[in-house]
């Protein structure tokens, strides 16, 4: 039992350090927003043969277009580096071609504080130019303001299966109450209403003639044919008139328990014109008392086709194609929902909740409540509901090409921050009217567009929207193009970002040459070492009339330098501080070393007395080298302050023990320290306390003598080891507890035994017993005599037994 405790308490503190290993390496290295290490921080800007391939190949990359900024055979593709590397060439500001994103805001009408009703702007702002550079994050900031009054439309869609009787009676008198309720929050509000059923196909609906009449139970009530889905008022202000059509309505009645609620909600959304959706506020409450088909389930009355996505209500406001079409799917429904910024709301009895609150999950800004057994509740569910969307604000995107990338930052309330991940939508909860919130918009462009693309902005259940114009920043604006220019060997070329695009049959950085030259073995020659040896360009490039033209990051008159073999520091070259010439580094101002690792700033070796590494060492690299006898970032601390006991603690440890900080090398450290073990000497007050590894108390005695110190130690106690009297004492209990309850069962088993025979034998005692005999008895034994039998005594008998 001990050996499992142990083992289980060593794997759980496995676990934690494998949990904090994990954490560590996890929050270890910067990324960018997208996740990947960012780049740009690590220099990784690489030579480019043009000046659009530099801007597209890191977003760090600048572009130097300087006539004769190369040296002699270096490469036209050093010209493409980071903006500090090339100001350190001698490349001038204005020479530098370095594109970036930028943002111009073509729309951005106020927020309307205060105002009411259908004209209140909410979102801001509406139309926005964004150009992105590949690789480079645009932050776009959006402001919506929730408005008091905002106008709604509802549309109520109602199940009229039989089991809806009693809801029915109670929505014929919900027309002026739901009005009113929502006029105190809204002075435009309009109200619609529709039904459903289910398709009229077996074996969802019975197809016999009498029962497609007359589906109720009872003949005597008051019933209609079952249908799809029914479009029976479209919205309008008038109460009066919603009441008078709901109160036409009648039950109807279908065989199975699921029903056609998506092909209602699916022709809601598509059929705008025929519902009367205004560009409001839109609510469509959902009331039902049993689950919903979905997409193949069709097939189990021979429809196969899949729902086509579009309005198929005729003249009478009846889904005509029902049965031509399988019933939509969960994600069918959820996209035209919000294709039609309609907002759901799910009134469902409590049998039927749990389902509908996992289909609220999959569309977004949808809500549920339970609906009572009659619908006494609706009206109270529908403007808790409608208070619970309108105060939640959530901002969605159109499509977006695979070019482009997006994310949210949410402000919601004061310094609250809410961030989501990429390709997410920013949400805040618990808006209040007139509270204003922020969303900070992310977006990133990882390769060029095509053309232009119109990226949309909206809050749901909101009819404002933000339109931003996308553009790619793709190639270099540079201001020097020039067909035919004299700069290059007198209009054999054409000049463009400071390099020469070469007609045909020239060669060369400044077209020089032409391909008829390239045999002349002149030429060749001055590719060479003066000797003639070794390879053309030092095997790092080609010979182009007559001189190197060299290849990556290699540099000289024949491609001799190799400007990426400096020093790095961190894995950086030049450690980020300076640029590679040949093999060394050029550090920028106020940068030294091999590497350019040293900063001689003198900040960090500043002590709070002002004083620089405390007056006790010299502040390198900014950093304190501390002098001998002092130690510490700031050189603030001394080895001659310690006590005596704080000076050799490591070494009595080390020399007596050979453990602590000092046990590699005690001989070496503690060379002018004597130890000697003590067996038992008093402890008075100039004995020093401490502790070893093993958690045991040692002393030691801190004595001056000539020629050096002595250290008298007393080895700490060795305690006993009850490792063994522990083990046996734990298998003693388990025994001991064992035949305790063995005897505890036997003791109550006989006790039980002598109990339950002490009440039998009381019991037979008290028994009185007939001695009569059984009138019914008959013995088994019959006796026949023998004739010729004389004697009484001899006679012998015969018995039978029956």
């Amino acid at each position: 039992m001990m050996v499992f405790w142990v083992v289980l308490s060593f794997l759980l503190v496995l676990g934690r350090g494998e949990s904090k290993l994990d954490t560590k390496i996890a929050s270890s290295g910067e990324t960018t927003e997208w996740g990947d290490p960012d780049l740009s921080l690590l220099g990784s800007c690489q030579p480019a043969s043009s000046c659009q391939k530099c801007i597209l190949s890191h977003p760090s990359c600048a572009w130097c277009k300087q006539l004769n900024f190369t040296a002699s055979g270096e490469a036209e593709a050093r010209r493409c580096a980071r903006r500090e590397e090339l100001l350190a060439r001698g490349c001038p500001a204005q020479e530098l071609e370095e594109p970036r994103g930028r943002q111009e805001v073509l729309q951005d009408r106020p927020l309307s504080q205060g105002i009411r009703g259908e004209g209140a702007t909410q979102l801001a702002p509406q139309r926005v130019r964004v150009t992105l550079r590949p690789g480079e994050p645009q932050k776009l900031r959006v402001r919506f303001l929730r408005a008091a009054g905002y106008p709604v439309d509802l549309y109520y869609l109602m199940d009229l299966s039989y089991s809806m009787k009693d809801d029915l009676e109670r929505v014929r008198q919900l027309g002026h109450a739901l009005l009113v309720r929502l006029q105190e929050v809204t002075h435009s509000v309009r109200i619609g209403f529709g039904s459903f059923v289910d398709k009229t196909v077996l074996p969802f609906v019975s197809t016999v003639p009498s029962k497609l009449r007359h589906p109720c139970p009872s003949r005597l009530e008051r019933c209609q044919s079952p249908f799809s889905f029914r479009h029976v008022l479209s919205l309008t202000g008038d109460a009066q008139a919603f009441e008078k059509e709901v109160g036409q309505q009648s039950v109807s009645g279908n065989l199975d328990s699921p029903e056609g609620g998506f092909d209602a909600i699916l022709q809601t959304a598509l059929c705008q014109e025929q519902i009367g959706w205004r560009n409001v506020s839109r609510l469509l409450v959902f009331t039902s008392d049993d689950t919903f088909h979905t997409a193949g389930d069709g097939k189990l009355g021979g429809i196969f086709m899949p729902s086509d996505g579009h309005c198929h209500l005729d003249s009478n406001g009846i889904y005509s194609r029902s049965a031509e079409f399988d019933y939509p799917s969960v994600g069918q429904v959820a996209q035209a929902l919000t294709a039609a910024n309609i907002q759901p709301i799910f009134a469902v009895t409590s049998a039927t909740l749990p389902v509908y609150q996992e289909l609220s999950q999959l569309i977004p800004k949808s809500a549920v409540g339970e609906l009572s057994e009659d619908s006494s509740n609706v009206v109270q569910l529908i403007m808790e509901a409608y208070d619970s969307l309108s105060s939640t604000v959530t901002l969605e995107h159109s499509s977006l090409p695979p070019e482009v990338n997006i994310s949210y930052e949410s402000h919601c309330r004061g310094s609250e921050k809410r961030e989501s991940e990429a390709g997410d939508r920013g949400q805040c909860n618990h808006v209040q009217v007139n509270q204003t919130v922020d969303f900070w918009v992310t977006l990133q462009a990882t390769h060029c567009l095509s053309e232009p693309h119109l990226l949309r902005l909206r809050a749901l259940g909101f009819s404002e929207e933000l339109i931003v114009e996308l553009h790619t920043l793709c190639d270099c604006n540079c201001s020097d193009t020039q067909p035919h220019a004299p700069y290059c060997s007198d209009g054999q070329g054409d000049l463009h970002c400071g390099i020469c695009s070469c007609a045909p049959g020239r060669l060369g950085q400044l077209c020089e040459c032409s391909e008829a030259e390239l045999s002349s073995p002149d030429l060749e020659s001055g590719c060479r070492a003066p000797n003639g040896t070794g390879p053309i360009c030092s095997g790092k490039g080609r010979c182009q009339c007559g001189r190197c033209s060299c290849s990556g990051q290699s540099s000289g008159r024949l491609c001799e330098c190799d400007d990426a073999s400096c020093e790095r520091h961190e894995g950086i070259l030049c450690g980020g501080f300076g640029h590679c010439q040949c093999g060394v580094c050029h550090c920028h101002a106020n940068r030294t070393g091999r590497a350019c690792e040293c900063s001689m700033d003198e900040d960090s070796c500043v002590s709070p007395k002002g004083e620089l590494c405390s007056g006790h060492g010299n502040c390198t690299c900014n950093r304190c080298q501390c002098s001998d006898g002092y130690y510490g970032a700031l050189c603030d601390q001394c080895l001659d302050c310690k006590t005596p006991c704080e000076r050799y603690r490591d070494c009595a440890e080390c020399g007596a023990f050979g453990t602590g900080p000092l046990a590699a090398n005690c001989s070496m450290a503690c060379a002018d320290v004597n130890v000697t073990l003590a067996s038992a000497p008093i402890l008075d007050d100039g004995w020093c306390k401490e502790r070893t590894l093993d958690n045991r108390l040692f002393f030691f005695l801190v004595e001056n003598e000539a020629g050096g110190v002595v250290l008298r130690v007393r080895p700490p106690e060795k305690g006993a080891d009850h490792t063994q009297a522990i083990v046996l004492g734990c298998i003693g209990g388990i025994v001991a507890v064992g035949l305790g309850l063995v005897l505890a069962y036997r003791l109550s088993v006989e006790i039980y035994d002598r109990r339950e025979y002490s009440r039998f034998e009381k019991e037979r005692q008290q028994l009185s017993w007939n001695q009569d005999s059984n009138p019914l008895y008959q013995s088994a034994i019959t006796t026949t005599i023998n004739p010729r039998f004389q004697g009484a005594d001899d006679r012998p008998s015969l018995s039978k037994r029956d």
